[in-house]
């Protein structure tokens, strides 16, 4: 059996760049120009109203403009950019879309947008009464080109093409893929792939992501592209260089399982830059203390009578882009003197413990899975998916926790302005030429 191809490409001039990193693989072997071809990038979501900085966490516009330059010059004409970001009620995609500079693609090659979220999803079973509700348009594409970023994943550790792919669902299964037991993460969301046409995946490495998936992550810049038609080669090599053995991503080993590939980068032809020269170990996770009673950060401020139980797998992509927030509010309300003996909770699985006056139960699953607890004395609950920052701040505040959310004001100033002044972290990579 020949071995899956993987380029890896120092990026020099991104086009340029692409277009060895295509050559290397033969990206583009498994596509006919007459192909109805989905190119699926990473928006995890956007921000109109604060500082919102994408390094690291959202596919370059730079990278999707060169793929889509060379699929016109190779001839294909049906091309089409599609994704479902994590939204509020109201579905922002094609404001995103613009904003990206999609919207010149559009007039330049003819190139159609699609906002998952405003379309039709079609349920799939995948058998064994697994069924997602999936986009139509992802899975009517003959040849879907995944284009995700190089970055890690405060839950699953690194975040490459096979959990890009999780875009591709409706509100219902992407929350539906942070579920318990045989539902968890790292055995939900790889099998998404299984129903659709990936042909080619793209890791775009120009910049990764330590602490990631959010923009609370810090991002650093890598200048590389990762490319295969093997989408779990890709995304073993992506996770060697982001310093992790595939047998320490749950994701890959249960995908790996499933379908009976080797877990050994030996086992793969490697072509351009080797992993070795740019493996650079980046962290996936946040500090906790060993009590699982809040962030290190928190302990060493001295802050108490406040306990925060540490996320898992079962906290929905939307909450978890509001955990941070999260924190920092409460962080905002600490003047020195104990918090009331608060206890905050989240996601499916964690229950409100004995002992606490006041139980603040964060997301809708939270508040659901603690509907009947008898160990809640007071429970503050925030049924958001995901719950609003000025909400959190308001319905602390009748409990005498004065949160200042001027602080949070400030905090999303300041993960866009730790970058400025910082060599080859420029915004234009977000638009088009």
């Amino acid at each position: 059996m020949a071995k899956s191809t993987v380029s890896i490409v120092k990026v020099k001039d991104v086009y340029e760049s692409l277009q060895e990193s295509l050559a290397l693989c033969d990206g583009l072997a498994g596509l006919k120009t007459g192909d109805k071809i989905l190119i699926k990038p990473n928006i995890v979501s956007w921000d109109f109203d604060l500082p919102f900085p994408p390094f690291g966490v959202v596919t370059t516009s730079a990278v999707i403009g060169a793929l889509v330059r060379i699929l016109a010059e190779h001839g294909f004409r049906d091309i089409t950019i599609g994704e479902g970001a994590v939204t509020n009620a109201k579905p922002q995609g094609d404001a995103v879309f613009a904003a990206l500079g999609y919207l010149k693609l559009q007039e330049r090659y003819g190139v159609k947008l699609a906002d998952f979220n405003q379309e039709e999803f079609l349920p799939t079973d995948y058998g064994d009464g697994f069924v997602l509700n999936i986009a139509k348009r992802a899975l009517e594409a003959d040849k879907i080109i995944n284009v995700p970023v190089l970055k890690t994943h405060n839950q699953a550790k690194v975040s490459l093409g096979i959990k890009n792919l999780k875009g591709c669902l409706n509100r219902k299964s992407k929350q539906f893929c942070h579920g318990l037991g045989d539902e968890e993460l790292s055995l939900t969301f790889p099998r998404i792939i299984e129903k659709l046409p990936v042909s080619l995946t793209i890791i775009d490495g120009l910049f990764t992501l330590e602490r990631g998936p959010a923009p609370t992550g810090k991002a650093y810049k890598k200048d590389l592209l990762i490319s295969s038609r093997d989408s779990f080669a890709c995304d073993l090599v992506g996770a060697e260089i982001l310093g992790y053995n595939a047998e320490e991503v749950a994701y890959l080993v249960n995908y790996a399982t499933r379908h009976g590939y080797s877990l050994d980068p030996a086992d793969y032809g490697i072509k351009g830059e080797s992993i070795a020269d740019q493996r650079e170990f980046v962290d996936f996770d946040w500090e906790w203390t060993e009590e699982d009673t809040g962030p290190v950060g928190f302990k060493k401020r001295g802050i108490t009578g406040l306990v925060i139980r540490k996320y898992d797998s079962s906290l929905c992509t939307g909450c978890s882009v509001q955990y941070n927030p999260m924190l920092m509010l409460l962080s905002s309300a600490f003047k020195g003197q104990p918090f009331p003996n608060v206890e905050v909770v989240t996601g499916k699985q964690q229950l409100g413990s004995a002992g606490f006056d006041t139980t603040v139960l964060f997301g809708k699953c939270a508040c659901h899975y603690n509907k009947d607890n008898p160990n809640i004395k007071k429970a503050i609950r925030l049924w958001g998916c995901p719950p609003d920052m000025e909400k959190f701040a308001e319905e602390l505040a009748k409990e005498g926790i004065e949160c200042n959310y001027n602080e949070y004001v400030r905090f999303r100033h300041y993960l866009l302005d730790r970058y400025k002044g910082e060599e080859g972290f420029d915004l234009s990579y977000w638009s088009v030429e």
